[in-house]
């Protein structure tokens, strides 16, 4: 008998307990594809269990940063007491994961991400990769998680459960974070692609029409749909993309995506922008590609890095310079951990984490310098 995820039985029960006492649920989310999925799944998923009206909360990545945060829980604390669930993020707040507790709010991350020397003090954490976890697949998108609770939550209401409507969002939320295509992901990529053919979500629907697919591959994913859905802004703390896959009429569907067509090409272009940019600055000597620009948006900084990473194969450190603080994008290539990296400069960063070759972090202006010669030294063992 396979081994089950250790606590998606407890996270499971603990959100039927609150659908049947009707707490207040808040589900936050990741402003990428993979969060946004994970929020579509838990919502449908609950709201079909009864579950009337959770909040959905995304955080604004250029206002509040990434993950859980303090700008984000002031926005919240309106709704406490309630039960707040934290997808594709949370595994490395440890100070907001107390804020959060001191302000009323019981706390359950389900985050598919690297787990860090230290894990916050949650109510319970669902993460394939933490200590403990003996589920032998650890390479989970975190909707592909999502999905594995949304089918336990069914099973355990005895309500029926059709795989199909969220395995069209698992597989485009698997190859937006580019997930290695084994084992459980490559099933869900297989069916979930095939569940495209047939969807019935208007947004999946418009954004097929409009990009005329051809062939149902991973490729043509990421290129045609992917790269749109990742065009979708936080406005108000909806994500355009959640607000897309979520929208029942046709017709407002397709001007959405029309929409998203156009930012998806802008962003491109200023995506092409900053790696010229990187270009014109780079010394081929150095270990590591470490730059900012405070005319950088932080959204930008995760495909720019990417496009360096591939160029010049060299671990690349992307940052957003403000005043006082600046928000970052790491790429490794192949074989490096930037988690790893980033953890022997732990005491220098407010907040880390992600997967081996794709992170984030924050620091205080203060201390870039010092980062970039801890990551040196690193690097040159």
């Amino acid at each position: 008998m396979k081994a089950e995820i250790k606590n998606l039985k407890k996270v499971a029960q603990r959100i039927l307990e609150a659908i049947k006492n009707k707490e207040k649920i808040i589900i936050y989310g990741d402003s990428d594809p993979d969060g946004v999925g994970s929020v579509i799944i838990l919502e449908e998923t609950i709201k079909e269990l009864g579950f009337k009206s959770p909040k959905i909360y995304f955080p604004d990545r250029e206002k509040e940063g990434y993950g859980l945060n303090e700008k984000a829980l002031k926005c919240l604390k309106k709704y406490s007491p309630a039960l707040l669930i934290t997808l594709d993020c949370g595994i490395g707040n440890i100070s907001e994961v107390e804020t959060a507790k001191k302000m009323g709010f019981e706390v359950i991350i389900i985050d598919h991400h690297k787990v860090l020397s230290q894990v916050p003090k949650a109510s319970i954490i669902c993460a394939p990769k933490q200590k403990g976890d003996k589920y032998p697949f650890k390479e989970l998108a975190n909707a592909g998680l999502t999905y594995k609770l949304s089918k336990l939550l069914f099973s355990l209401a005895n309500q029926h459960f059709n795989p199909e409507r969220f395995l069209e969002i698992v597989v485009l939320a698997t190859i937006s974070d580019m997930m290695i295509i084994e084992a459980d992901n490559e099933k869900f990529i297989k069916e979930g692609s095939l569940a495209l053919n047939f969807t019935q979500r208007p947004g999946l629907i418009a954004l097929i029409d409009i990009t005329k697919f051809e062939n149902w591959d991973s490729q043509e994913i990421r290129q045609k749909l992917v790269s749109i859905l990742n065009a979708g802004q936080t406005i108000k703390h909806l994500n355009e993309a959640y607000v897309l896959l979520s929208e029942k009429n046709l017709t407002k569907a397709k001007n959405m995506v029309q929409l998203l067509v156009k930012k998806s090409e802008y962003r491109r272009q200023e995506i092409k922008k900053i790696f010229e940019e990187i270009e014109k600055r780079i010394d081929n000597s150095d270990l590591i590609v470490f730059d900012g620009d405070a005319n950088w948006p932080l959204i930008l900084l995760g495909p720019s890095a990417s496009r360096a990473c591939n160029k010049y194969g060299k671990p690349v450190f992307l940052f957003h310079k403000g005043d006082k603080e600046c928000p970052g994008a790491v790429r490794m290539p192949s074989g490096v951990d930037a988690v790893k990296a980033m953890t022997s400069c732990e005491d220098l960063l407010k907040t880390y984490g992600g997967h081996a070759l794709a992170a984030g972090f924050r620091i205080e202006t203060k201390n870039l310098e010092n980062f970039k010669n801890c990551l040196i030294k690193y690097f040159k063992r």
